[in-house]
């Protein structure tokens, strides 16, 4: 039957778009849906502040007038600005396994990156780096996380067959808390401690760390700068980041260190897994959903690495080390059995040098395909 393309206009379309996956994915134990009301704002352009900086397209692909896929189409200016690129990004892509699909999404996106004079298309992107990005090309059968994509292994082999290869890979791991913080690194931390003058914030609540929470998204901004494709968050996004989650993050699951002029010098944001109660919410706060998140991050033996950063004037110190001894002593405390690390770009060997004090396995990889027009 005939393939047709339909651009995203109207919320019903938007509602279908946000819709698909959970269809698509409906029964599989590995994938985690996002929240519908999350996901929606996303693509409303007063509710998200990168569409001040981004030209958007969504569309969904049918077949016989059924919804079989969907794809986004994201120019990034500031992206372009920076990387001198003229690269369109897609993202947001999902769809069955015909290949036809596939190709007629992708083809889309192709024509509209032509059509503005872009150069090349690669993803999966978001419109930030906070945003998921990369598709899983191993790892299949491993519990996905919030901050990640889930697919299906047949995705890549679509995008190959049709002219698309490795522009970089990301991996995971999953590492097991220890019994009790290794001595090298209590060893290393205390030294880095009181080499550099640095302090530990204790907080006693979230409202402790909020009066530092621009400046944990300025520490980012800094220490992220150079890695790929990476665009500095504006102030409204860092905004909107702290309203969205800083609040609901359990406080002794972050850690600051700070340097003697009470300056952030290294943060560590991590939390409880909440992929199994997302998946029990099935994209929706009500009337249940709510209640399994609450539970898992008070009860939960799993923990999620979101946001890791030193400045760049104390990398390469052992600071890190005093924020994981922090952390680890926290996992401990809480009975944390494993973490997550998220994702990490597989030339990053400084990160991933840390898991060699820790029982590890790299259990996920997932990548940003190419093609140049």
């Amino acid at each position: 039957m005939e393939i047709y393309i339909k651009e995203v206009k109207s919320k019903k379309d938007l509602k279908k778009f946000v819709a698909f996956p959970y269809k698509l994915y409906k029964g599989n134990k590995y994938w985690i849906p996002q929240l519908i009301k999350d996901e929606m704002s996303l693509f409303i352009k007063e509710k998200n502040p990168a569409f001040e900086f981004c030209d958007v397209k969504l569309w969904l692909a049918y077949k016989n007038e059924k919804v079989v896929g969907r794809i986004a189409g994201i120019i990034n200016h500031h992206y372009i600005e920076k990387w001198k690129n003229k690269y369109v990004r897609f993202g947001w892509i999902d769809f069955i396994d015909d290949e036809n699909v596939s190709k007629a999404l992708i083809n889309t996106v192709e024509n509209w990156a032509k059509g503005n004079g872009m150069k090349a298309v690669h993803g999966p992107l978001g419109f930030t780096d906070l945003d998921p990005e990369g598709m899983l090309i191993e790892g299949f059968e491993e519990l996905g996380t919030i901050a990640t994509i889930y697919n299906y292994s047949y995705y890549s082999k679509h995008l190959e067959k049709i002219g698309y290869s490795k522009d970089v890979d990301w991996i995971e791991f999953e590492v097991k808390v220890p019994k009790k913080v290794p001595e090298k690194i209590e060893r290393i931390a205390n030294i880095v401690k009181k080499k550099y003058n640095l302090t530990v914030l204790k907080t006693e609540s979230s409202k402790d760390i909020k009066p530092y929470a621009k400046e944990i998204f300025k520490v980012l901004n800094n220490a992220f700068e150079p890695l790929y494709g990476v665009v500095p968050l504006t102030e409204k996004q860092i905004g909107n980041y702290i309203e969205q989650y800083m609040g609901i993050i359990p406080h002794k699951y972050i850690s600051l260190i700070l340097d003697e002029s009470g300056k952030i010098a290294a943060f560590g944001i991590t939390m409880p897994s909440l992929s199994k109660a997302f998946q029990k919410a099935k994209g929706r706060l009500l009337p249940f959903g709510s209640i399994h998140i609450l539970k898992a991050l008070k009860h939960n033996n799993l923990v999620d690495l979101y946001l890791v950063a030193v400045r760049p004037d104390f990398q390469g110190k052992g600071v890190n080390t005093l924020l994981f001894k922090e952390l680890i002593q926290t996992y401990i405390d809480n009975k944390i059995e494993k973490a997550e690390t998220n994702i990490e770009l597989e030339n990053n060997t400084k990160v991933q040098a840390q898991w060699k004090f820790f029982e590890h396995r790299q259990h996920k990889r997932r990548r940003c395909f190419i093609k140049h027009l």
